[in-house]
């Protein structure tokens, strides 16, 4: 199991409430035994034909939950295109059946906060929680987390389980710091997402913009793709977003809009932030919970599947983590004035 290294977030408050400058990042270690995973190209979402049943499989009781009747709902945050989020998450839904023996289903959330509800309801048993929406969960109903995503860190190249957002502009506004962003329209993500909202208000703050007053005007655009596309199009002369979704295959910004980068660019990035990861219910059962991680981490280890969860999320592993993995974390954003207890109702 891995513990965050506590010195790292008292880094990153440091730079959060004092830099006028983009943050340098602290990596994180992984553990040696993490399963690293080479991205793969550009390619079409394969077909599961190495969805080869575990032999922990169990066929579940008719009616029981896992069984055809009452299926196991895995919920995913609309943190990209959504269509694509369907179909990459269907696909893995039905390896996971094949493996398993157990009949999942998937939904993805109108927002994030549809996708914490849902887990709160008990309508979705599994999810694929962003950071904050993880901390928001937690607070009001105590969902466990079990695995956090890994993917290339763009600056180091190694498999990490931190990420960093970045703030971007259509080079045409003439924004080069964040001073420059006063007076000018800005384009945040979801109002829970970690790196599209979240951290950006606190970046904000302690570079002198107030986010509520200091703008022309501002829009939620939701997912960090809207963001990017609309610093593109001028619809908005800045926005935050994560590293890089400019650039990442699965998201396809670049293959959309040739000249992107060259109409817009990153003039700060933040330092570290945990990743996203998997989810459970806190009273689902534990035969369930084993037997889904198993199969997901087996997917995530298979060549012949893990372009699945590539083309998910960007996911290129996972590690198992204890459910206090993010708390360090969220008693920096209280330090910070950002207290998820306070956001839940």
């Amino acid at each position: 199991m891995k513990n965050h290294d506590h010195n790292m977030f008292l880094l990153f408050a440091i730079v959060l409430i004092n830099s006028c400058a983009p943050a340098t990042p602290t990596p994180l270690s992984v553990p040696s035994n993490a399963t690293r995973i080479q991205p793969a190209p550009d390619t079409p979402i394969s077909s599961p034909t190495a969805c080869a049943k575990l032999p922990s499989a169990f066929t579940p009781a008719a009616g029981g939950l896992g069984s055809p009747d009452k299926p196991l709902t895995i919920t995913f945050v609309p943190a990209g295109d959504t269509g694509l989020i369907t179909k990459a998450g269907t696909t893995l839904a039905d390896c996971m059946t094949q493996m398993t023996g157990l009949t999942y289903r998937i939904e993805v959330g109108t927002s994030y906060s549809a996708s914490i509800e849902s887990m709160g309801a008990g309508k979705a048993q599994v999810g694929f929680l962003n950071t904050f929406s993880v901390l928001l969960a937690q607070e009001k109903y105590g969902i466990e987390t079990v695995l956090v995503n890994l993917r290339t860190d763009v600056t180091t190249g190694k498999l990490q389980d931190y990420y960093q957002g970045q703030f971007i502009a259509n080079k045409a506004a003439g924004i080069k710091k964040i001073a420059d962003l006063r007076g000018k329209t800005f384009c945040f993500g979801d109002p829970t997402s970690t790196s599209g909202t979240i951290i950006p208000r606190i970046v904000l703050k302690a570079n002198g913009i107030d986010p509520d007053k200091d703008f022309k005007a501002t829009q939620f655009a939701g997912s960090h793709n809207n963001v990017a596309i609309a610093v593109y199009k001028g619809d908005c002369d800045a926005g935050a977003t994560y590293v890089d979704v400019r650039t990442v295959p699965n998201v396809g910004l670049q293959k959309t809009f040739p000249d992107i980068l060259d109409k817009t660019e990153a003039f700060y990035i933040t330092d570290n932030i945990p990743n996203d990861g998997v989810q459970y219910i806190k009273d689902l059962d534990k035969k369930i919970k084993d037997l889904t991680t198993e199969a997901l981490l087996a997917i995530a280890a298979n060549p012949d599947t893990n372009d699945f969860l590539r083309k998910l999320y960007s996911i290129e592993g996972f590690i198992k983590i204890t459910n206090d993995y993010y708390k360090p974390f969220g008693g920096l954003l209280k330090k910070a004035g950002v207290d998820p207890a306070t956001l839940v109702k």
